[in-house]
């Protein structure tokens, strides 16, 4: 699970990916980008076993981000960006090998025993000082839950919020969706911490808490048994952005990169998003 808090004009999360991708290979590779060249190809990528990709994640891997704790089935969000991203670089299914290393071991100096890791790593500057990050292939959503009991619980659409009762951690990108986006006729409530804003929302101060999509998931299915999400909201702010994780120096940041800006500029990561991360999963788009 990433960490929380998360961190003006609005637009959509698709546009906003492909700007951010677009710069990250200068900021995170240490080796040329590769884009004009011919060497991300799997005959010319050197692995850690030649022939083979070897992707990482945590155990276990959680849904949405994985399904049944299997990332080699392909199912969930992130086992589908992985198989996207080893087939453009050339590989098969059956050329990928999955791993399992803890978030906080993944994150660590040193050498790493896979070539790319995928676990809702945010990239930071203080964790680019020990590894390296692909391009962003996801850029985090703010997201409204509420309990099934609250009357907006079901709904849809900005507007229907605006009447609600909402609240979020102080300083938040959280808050600035609220302030910017769903603009309340009722004062939102601030809280010093999330586990604040979670008391209030099931004492029934809070009609609704916004808090970033990852972190929604986590509420909804591990903590507060009677809390749904209502939907996501549009991009605002700066939003967190999620990279694949490389060994530090490792001469395949460059093409990993790449070709993370290339499904997003197709649009692949977007469908990707809506296929594992919107309806189907309980997280809908408000709009």
């Amino acid at each position: 699970m990433a960490s929380t808090p998360r961190i003006a004009a609005i637009t959509t999360a698709g546009a906003v990916l492909f700007a951010v991708t677009a710069c990250a290979p200068q900021e995170n590779t240490a080796s040329p980008d590769p884009a004009g060249q011919a060497a991300c190809t799997k005959e010319n990528l050197q692995t850690r076993t030649p022939g083979t990709l070897t992707i990482a994640t945590d155990e276990p891997a959680y849904q949405p981000w994985f399904v049944d704790n299997k990332p080699d089935n392909g199912e969930g969000f992130e086992s589908a960006v992985a198989y996207a991203v080893a087939e453009k670089l050339g590989y098969t299914r059956e050329e990928v090998t999955w791993t399992r290393v803890k978030f906080d071991a993944a994150i660590a100096p040193g050498p790493k025993t896979f070539d790319f890791d995928i676990n809702q790593f945010s990239i930071t500057d203080e964790r680019k000082q020990a590894v390296d990050f692909s391009a962003p292939y996801y850029l985090v959503r703010q997201t409204v839950i509420a309990l099934k009991s609250s009357k907006i619980a079901g709904k849809t659409s900005l507007a229907d919020l605006k009447g609600a009762k909402l609240g979020a951690q102080v300083g938040t990108t959280s808050y600035q969706a609220i302030t910017d986006l769903i603009q309340p006729t009722t004062q939102p409530q601030v809280y010093n911490s999330n586990d604040d804003a979670k008391k209030a929302l099931q004492n029934g101060q809070l009609d609704g808490l916004v808090v970033d999509l990852p972190t929604a998931f986590y509420i909804t299915g591990a903590e507060i048994d009677d809390a749904v999400i209502v939907g996501q909201l549009p991009q605002v702010g700066v939003p967190e952005a999620f990279g694949l994780l490389l060994d530090k120096g490792s001469p395949l940041t460059g093409c990993v990169s790449k070709v993370v800006g290339e499904l997003a500029s197709t649009g692949g990561l977007k469908q990707l998003e809506e296929k594992w991360l919107a309806q189907s999963a309980g997280a809908p788009e408000l709009t």
